[in-house]
């Protein structure tokens, strides 16, 4: 098991690889008391991707690791899979693009070792168009707005995290962009710190304009995860309550009408606006009761995800067996009477079993006299002697 995994997603990206590994480990070579491995995952490249990380995989057997997709399924997938390959209790996520500078790594792993859990490298001096600043800079602030973690860059490809944070939150789709906002839900202690920022010298962006539809999307989820994920009820039965309440004061100024007036209200599209907000209503909170009988039933991973620290002793599963007592000490036998029978499990092994007692003799009476009861049992004494005749 190592200190430290390095994770680095990558796409088309062959002109970079063999350069950045030598900048992770020269940056880790500053921290020679954690030892680390470096996880490339190929997502469906078309260059020479996996031909460049499977050399180095030959020449760094020890601490290079190569996972090569099918097809592009994205970056959430990519890091998915790396993780579930990773060894190390601090893991590192770095973009291939070499934008991300590694030397920054020593900084940033002291400050995870100073007590917080996920470190976000955030780009003080970005070197990129200003047709993505803009985008970024309003989906930073609406994502802080939202949910409550107040970060110059969500979507850092530059972090460092204890397994733990992982191990945690859900990572599909493109919900890599919100991890330190859904560590930031699940209590962990979320920071950033500026890093060196480089232009792209190779290749070219993998994102386009439906990132931020697309973007928008995964912050519902985000919300929707963190905020409702253990009661879908009060999200979902909610709105279904908000429609009810606007259908039935529809519905009731309808028949206020309908019953003092004159007027007739069949033909009124109010009335099927208000019947369809109350039929919305009803499925809108039978959905969200229906999805928390499945959450009492699947329990997804029980509280073991929130708990930072135990203290005391442990509580005993009330399921398990009680454990089997040692049977009570037999009782001294009383003077004057024999020992009691040796149980069961002696009686099978005669090793076990007590000695027995001593054989009297002749200088140890048996009894009153020497024809007693006890000389009378003797084997010799029921054999009758033969007379010789002189």
């Amino acid at each position: 098991m190592t200190d430290v995994s390095v994770l680095v997603p990558a796409k088309d990206e062959g002109r970079t690889i063999a350069p950045l590994y030598a900048e992770i480990t020269a940056a880790l070579a500053h921290r020679p008391d954690l030892s680390f491995e470096v996880i490339f995952v190929d997502d469906g490249s078309t260059d020479d991707t996996w031909a460049q990380i499977r050399a180095l995989s030959e020449r760094d057997r020890d601490r290079v690791r190569a996972i090569r997709f099918r097809r592009t399924f994205g970056k959430a997938a990519a890091l998915s899979a790396a993780l579930d390959s990773a060894t190390g209790s601090i893991v590192v996520t770095i973009d291939a693009d070499m934008q991300d500078n590694p030397h920054e790594l020593p900084r940033l792993l002291a400050e995870l070792e100073s007590g917080r859990d996920l470190i976000s490298g955030y780009k003080r001096n970005r070197q990129d168009p200003l047709g993505k600043r803009l985008p970024s800079r309003v989906f930073n602030a609406a994502t802080g707005w939202v949910t409550g973690l107040k970060l110059h860059d969500h979507n850092s490809g530059l972090r460092v995290a204890r397994r733990e944070v992982y191990e945690a939150i859900p990572l599909y789709g493109e919900l890599h962009r919100y991890v330190p906002a859904l560590a930031h839900a699940q209590g962990f202690l979320v920071t950033e710190l500026p890093v060196h920022h480089r232009p792209r010298r190779y290749g070219r962006s993998k994102y386009g304009l439906e990132r931020y539809p697309r973007g928008a999307l995964d912050l519902l989820t985000v919300v929707a995860i963190s905020r409702f994920g253990r009661r879908p009820a009060h999200l979902i039965g909610g709105v279904g309550l908000l429609f009810g309440l606007i259908g039935t004061t529809i519905l009731t100024y309808l028949t206020g009408i309908w019953i003092f007036t004159d007027h007739a209200i069949g033909m009124r599209p109010l009335l099927q606006l208000g019947i369809l907000l109350d039929v919305l209503a009803v499925q809108l909170v039978g959905m969200g009761l229906l999805a928390e009988l499945v959450i009492h039933r699947t329990r997804d991973a029980g509280n073991g995800t929130l708990i930072a620290a135990r203290l005391g002793s442990e509580v005993a599963d009330p399921g398990a067996e009680p454990a089997a007592s040692a049977p009570p000490p037999a009782p001294a036998p009383e003077p004057g009477l024999p020992a009691p029978a040796a149980p069961a499990a002696l009686a099978a092994d005669p090793a076990a079993a007590p000695a027995p007692a001593p054989t009297p003799t002749a200088s140890t009476p048996a009894g009153p006299t020497a024809a007693g009861p006890t000389a009378a049992a003797s084997p010799t004494a029921a054999v009758p002697q033969l007379q010789v005749p002189a």
